[in-house]
C-alpha cells in the first residue's frame, strides 16, 4: 500500500452497494477502502470479493485493510485461513480482528493465559503466511485499555500481530491520548470519527483535537473515515474535506 492513503471504512454505508462506495470515495478524492466481511465481502464470496476488486481497480482505488467479525476465543484459526484468502484476492495484508469479548480485566488467570496463547498461535499463521493481524482498541475486547493492549502487543511480539487505533468515544481526551502515544509503534491503521458517548457529530468540529491524535504517529499511516454523523453517503465529501483539512501540512 501506499504513503498517503486516506479512505473510508465500508461499513460506514452498509445499505449502499460496493460500486455506489467506490465511485463516492473516488469523487471524494480517497484513495483506498477498508471492505467489511459482514455485508460487502463476506469472505465465502470469492466471486463477490473478486467482482469488488475489479470495481475497485477501475477506479484506481486501493483496499486497505480487510475489516473481518473474527473474533479471538470464539473463531477457530482454522477460520482464519479464508479470511487471507479473502484479503489477498482484495489486495491487501492488513486484516482486522476483533480482540476477545470482554475487557482485560474481566478474564481470570488462566483465561488470560489461554487468550494470549490463542494470539500467539494466530500470529504464528499470519507471519507463515505475510499478513498483519490487527486488533481494533473497542470497548468490552481485550485491548480497551492501553494498559492490556501494550502488555498483549509486548506478550505476543510479533510484526505479524499489530493495532489498529481509534479515540474512546466514552473516554477523556487526555486518555485517547495516552493510548495513543503509547501505543502508537504498533499501530497500522486508524479509523477517524468524531463520537461523544453515542452521538456523532461532524469531523469539522474536532480538527484541532484529531490534529493532536495524529501527531503521536507516522505521518505516512493510513486514515479512515468511519461512519457519517448522519449514516448518509452524501455526507461523504464533508467529512472528506474536513479529514484533508486535519491532514493538511502533513500529505
Amino acid at each position: 500500500m501506499g504513503k498517503n492513503m486516506i479512505g473510508l471504512v465500508s461499513v460506514s454505508f452498509r445499505n449502499n452497494k460496493s460500486k455506489e462506495i467506490i465511485k463516492s470515495a473516488y469523487e471524494c478524492g480517497l484513495n483506498c477502502i477498508e471492505w467489511g466481511s459482514d455485508v460487502h465481502a463476506p469472505a465465502c464470496d470469492v466471486q463477490k470479493i473478486k467482482e469488488i476488486k475489479n470495481e475497485c481497480d477501475a477506479f484506481g482505488i486501493e483496499c486497505s485493510s480487510y475489516g473481518t467479525y473474527f473474533k479471538i476465543g470464539e473463531n477457530s484459526s482454522e477460520e482464519l485461513y479464508d479470511y487471507i484468502n479473502a484479503a489477498r484476492i482484495l489486495g491487501t495484508d492488513i486484516i482486522r480482528l476483533w480482540c476477545g469479548n470482554k475487557n482485560a480485566d474481566e478474564y481470570s488467570p488462566d483465561e488470560k493465559n489461554l487468550f494470549v496463547e490463542q494470539c500467539v498461535k494466530l500470529a504464528e499463521i499470519a507471519q507463515r503466511e505475510d499478513v498483519k493481524l490487527c486488533m481494533e482498541c473497542h470497548n468490552n475486547s481485550f485491548v480497551s485499555k492501553k494498559e492490556a493492549a501494550l502488555y498483549l502487543m509486548k506478550a505476543i511480539s510479533s510484526p505479524n500481530f499489530r493495532m489498529y487505533w481509534q479515540p474512546n468515544p466514552f473516554a477523556h481526551i487526555k486518555d485517547n491520548l495516552e493510548y495513543a502515544k503509547e501505543l502508537s509503534q504498533y499501530t497500522e491503521l486508524i479509523h477517524v470519527f468524531n463520537w461523544s458517548g453515542c452521538s456523532r457529530y461532524p469531523l469539522g468540529e474536532s480538527t484541532d483535537v484529531w490534529k493532536s491524535y495524529l501527531a503521536c504517529f507516522n505521518k505516512d499511516i493510513p486514515l479512515l473515515l468511519e461512519f457519517m454523523p448522519d449514516d448518509r453517503i452524501e455526507s461523504l465529501k464533508s467529512e472528506t474535506n474536513a479529514l484533508k483539512e486535519i491532514v493538511k501540512g502533513r500529505i
